[in-house]
């Protein structure tokens, strides 16, 4: 990934496990991470509609883990964010004429896929409270 959505998510995550009875406001918790609170609400509705999180309005409003950081896979969260391939984009028009050109997206698919299988076996083997236990 190019830039820095799963930085920012797990960021978020990981404040909301260390404090899980507590309703955390974007605005809180972009001053931990130093960004515009627009980006953390951004955030935070991506990872309400993958079921990560639940957020409440108002005066007392915020948002918490919506189930124990113990039951939240690393990989859950990278899944949330996710907008491109581990290892990039591939070239959209490749030269059919060249040998390499013409079969080159189907072996860079297959590539692809083994790269982003392994990265999302090896980050669903770490819990969100293993990874926010790091902060204590």
């Amino acid at each position: 990934m190019n830039n820095t959505r799963f930085a920012t998510a797990i960021h978020i995550m990981t404040l909301l496990a260390e404090s899980p009875q507590e309703w955390l406001t974007s605005e809180w918790m972009a001053g931990s991470i130093n960004i515009n609170p627009v980006i953390v609400r951004k955030e935070i509705g991506v990872l309400k509609e993958a079921g990560l999180i639940i957020s409440r309005q108002g005066k007392v409003g915020g948002s918490q883990l919506s189930k124990s950081a113990d039951l939240i896979s690393i990989s859950d969260i990278y899944l949330a964010v996710k907008n491109t391939e581990v290892l990039g984009k591939k070239n959209n028009n490749p030269n059919p004429v060249c040998a390499v050109g013409r079969e080159i997206n189907t072996h860079l698919n297959n590539l692809f896929s083994e790269t982003d299988q392994l990265v999302l076996q090896f980050l669903g083997n770490k819990s969100l409270k293993e990874f926010s236990e790091q902060f204590k």
